[in-house]
């Protein structure tokens, strides 16, 4: 019962946030121009600085876990090799092939998984969730791109006629999206923190209280916005498919990933950030993406709400499992 509240305590306060902006918009006081202003801020600058401080604060030293890293890499890169396969077999049509498999292995690692780490460890304290980002994000944006482009369709009505060709990959657009990905504000601020710690840059008492003022913005404003951009009416008729997608993004890739972890020796934050990387909901930028690069959307919506909605049970049996067999 002790590991189950604790869990609970983790695992609550962050969904019942997220519930409070979904409220705040159906009365009114958070209109869709608002939540999107939020997120866009909160993306651009507020969890790039809040990354940032987590790191510069520290010796680069002590926070480098170079096994670590390597181990969310290649998690991350089997799970999208593996998902993609499996897919093949049982998905025809291309477009919902690519989004089926965008939304099954790309995590909200940033905003949701953040605020989990923090409200398990206090605020101001990422533990290796900026790792766990460096080892993973950048790998999660370039199959974007990639998957998306080659399974995009002129046609993006959602039929399932068995027989899509796809797409060839637009180069302009690959290289645009690429360099996006180098522009990202997340990996920035992961970047640029390393750098500040590694070259011992001084951290002036008055920095260091503008950029705390700013990163605490993060964690409450992302999770009242991602609350806030909840639309129950767009579950679509692919609901099979995002569930069958849920249950791989929730719990296959935690029940296979979590287990070799243990074995490879990494305990209590080093677990709780493959956590957050393995079994945290889908990321709204799969639908934003989707949408931008020739796909119909809605089964990456659907996703999106079912992970959001059914990871706050599945986070919590996690951590209570972890922590009740003594590894966190």
């Amino acid at each position: 019962m002790e590991n189950l509240l604790f869990s609970l305590n983790a695992t609550l306060p962050i969904f019942l946030t997220m519930l409070c902006g979904y409220v705040l918009h159906r009365v009114g006081l958070v209109s869709d121009s608002l939540a999107s202003g939020i997120n866009r801020f909160v993306f651009q600058l507020a969890l790039p600085v809040l990354l940032f401080q987590d790191l510069f604060l520290q010796d680069f030293a002590a926070a480098w876990n170079g096994k670590f890293v390597l181990f969310c890499f290649l998690a991350t890169l089997v799970s999208i090799l593996l998902i993609s396969a499996v897919s093949r077999l049982f998905i025809k049509n291309l477009s919902l092939r690519g989004e089926f498999i965008q939304v099954s292995y790309r995590s909200s690692a940033a905003i949701l998984g953040i605020a989990f780490i923090q409200n398990i460890y206090g605020a101001g304290n990422s533990g290796m969730g900026p790792l766990m980002i460096l080892g993973s994000v950048p790998l999660y944006n370039i199959f974007a791109v990639v998957i998306l482009s080659l399974t995009a369709e002129a046609d993006v009505s959602g039929a399932d006629s068995g027989n899509s060709t796809g797409r060839k990959p637009d180069g302009k657009l690959m290289k645009k999206t690429l360099l996006g990905i180098v522009k990202n504000p997340i990996i920035i601020g992961v970047a640029a923190g390393f750098a500040w710690s590694l070259l011992k840059i001084p951290r002036p008492a008055v920095f260091v209280s503008v950029v705390h003022n700013i990163a605490v913005l993060a964690t409450p404003l992302g999770l009242i916005s991602m609350g806030a951009s909840f639309d129950f009416k767009k579950i679509s008729g692919n609901l099979r498919l995002s569930l069958i997608a849920a249950s791989i993004k929730l719990i296959l890739q935690a029940a296979i990933f979590l287990p070799i972890a243990v074995a490879c020796g990494f305990r209590s934050q080093e677990l709780i950030a493959l956590i957050v990387m393995l079994g945290s909901a889908s990321t709204v930028t799969c639908y934003i993406m989707a949408r931008n690069m020739g796909h119909e959307g809605s089964l990456s919506a659907t996703t999106v709400m079912l992970t959001t909605i059914g990871c706050a049970f599945t986070l919590t049996f996690w951590l209570w499992l972890l922590r009740t067999l003594g590894l966190v």
